[in-house]
């Protein structure tokens, strides 16, 4: 049996390629829904000795079934936004703890201390729906930052902007971590010059506003904000870790996190660094649901095991998390 700890304190590949194929294991046996994937492309578990033979559960599964490796209690029910007649995707969790072990772990690898930090969360189109695992995060960071300023801000883009000018102004170390349409709304009304602030967007237009490509946004953002570079986070529903940008949309995962990139025109076949590919994510902290899936979304990798993500698939449904579609 696999345990968080097992997880959670990866640190070399061999260690991540040991746990992964455990992992996978496991998860043939427990998920029926991914067992009867694996078995119509012919997978034989025991056959299966590197991470690019795992088959890789397209991410759409979550919409039509329930992706689950144990019959334990469902503690935690995270839906995907979706647009009016959309279905939506559920990730059902039975362990919520190992979700909050693996942001709170992920946050502190790329940014340190949560004490050192007020969190401002500028997440409207996510505040008024329920079943957002990125408010669950970002709720939770905010109280372990132990700060009274610390706080959700819906429209009152007012008292926000007074907050910001005086945190800053104070010296006070803060991460604003917005939705994209809503930071752009935000530096409409007022500009920065923010020298202790750091800007996150989570993506997402969510049909407020046109797409418009990554470049063309953060430059906005950091004309908007007077800062040098915008961070980023790459989480989604059907995930319970997240890879984060700190500029440049070039994303770094945590240790028990990979990417790899397939071939867009062969699903089962990946590509060299550098190459535009598919998206298919292993995130070992899934592991009572499925840690290995192929996204929608279109990206590169590079040798140093960073990516970047350039856009979606065609036809593909629009996604609230961190999308720039080119």
């Amino acid at each position: 049996m696999i345990s968080a700890s097992d997880i959670f304190t990866i640190s070399s590949q061999k260690q991540f390629e040991k746990i992964a194929l455990k992992v996978f294991r496991f998860q043939y046996e427990n998920n029926l829904v991914y067992q009867k994937f694996c078995d119509l492309l012919k997978t034989n578990p025991q056959k299966v000795k590197s991470l690019h033979q795992i088959p890789f559960l397209p991410i759409q599964f979550f919409k039509s079934h329930n992706v689950v490796s144990n019959n334990n209690p469902i503690q935690a029910t995270f839906t995907s936004s979706g647009t009016t007649g959309t279905i939506t995707s559920r990730h059902l969790v039975t362990d919520v703890s190992i979700y909050e072990e693996s942001y709170r772990k992920g946050f502190s690898q790329f940014y340190g201390n949560i004490e050192d930090y007020v969190v401002l969360a500028l997440l409207p189109s996510y505040l008024e729906r329920e079943g957002s695992s990125l408010i669950y995060m970002v709720e939770d960071l905010i109280q372990l930052t132990n700060n009274s300023e610390s706080g959700f801000y819906l429209n009152n883009h007012d008292e926000l902007i007074q907050k910001l000018i005086h945190l800053d102004q104070a010296g006070q170390n803060v991460i604003l971590i917005g939705v994209t349409y809503a930071l752009l709304d935000l530096i409409e009304k007022q500009t920065f010059q923010l020298q202790h602030t750091i800007i996150m967007e989570t993506g997402g237009m969510k049909g407020k506003r046109k797409e418009i490509i990554r470049e063309e946004l953060h430059e906005q953002l950091c004309n908007g904000f007077g800062v040098t570079a915008i961070h980023s986070e790459y989480g989604m529903t059907e995930l319970l870790s997240q890879a984060y940008s700190l500029g440049n949309g070039v994303f770094e995962c945590p240790s028990w996190m990979q990417i790899h990139i397939r071939d867009t025109e062969d699903a089962l076949t990946y590509i060299k660094d550098g190459k535009t590919g598919g998206i298919n994510v292993i995130d070992l902290a899934n592991i009572n649901s499925c840690s290995f899936i192929a996204t929608q979304d279109l990206g590169k990798k590079y040798p140093n095991t960073t990516f970047e993500v350039l856009g979606r698939f065609d036809n593909s449904d629009i996604r609230g998390c961190n999308l720039m579609v080119i």
